[in-house]
């Protein structure tokens, strides 16, 4: 049974970092692009960043482009996102996912496998 794990999230002031990390088990993904997506309350889940099964190419929402690094070990099946220069608008859930490609892809539905999801509040 495929299951990831996210972990990292938090409570930060405007202007600080975090780094999310998820596992993954159940199975092999280093064949997989993998991605972060966010949904803040009352918001649809949105795209923030993907990565490639090499981890060769990635991709940014333009909310967060110049502020998040999306990586991945494939040895240790975990993506992270590191977020830097939060800002209040930054605040939502994240999710890490697996895509049923090897490409990169901004669509939800493309991504078969879910976390459970973390919190992030960035405070002003």
């Amino acid at each position: 049974q495929v299951q990831l794990v996210e972990s990292g999230g938090g409570l930060v002031q405007a202007g600080g970092s975090l780094r999310l990390s998820c596992a993954a088990s159940g199975g092999t993904f280093s064949s997989y692009a993998m991605g972060w997506f966010r949904q803040a309350p009352g918001k649809e889940r949105e795209f923030v960043a993907g990565i490639s099964w090499r981890g060769g190419s990635t991709n940014y929402a333009d909310s967060v482009k110049g502020r998040f690094t999306i990586s991945r070990d494939n040895a240790k099946n975990t993506v992270y996102l590191q977020m830097n220069s939060l800002k209040p608008e930054d605040t939502a859930v994240y999710y890490c996912a697996i895509s049923k490609n090897g490409w990169l892809s901004i669509r939800i539905y493309e991504y078969l496998y879910w976390g459970q999801g973390t919190q992030v509040t960035v405070s002003s």
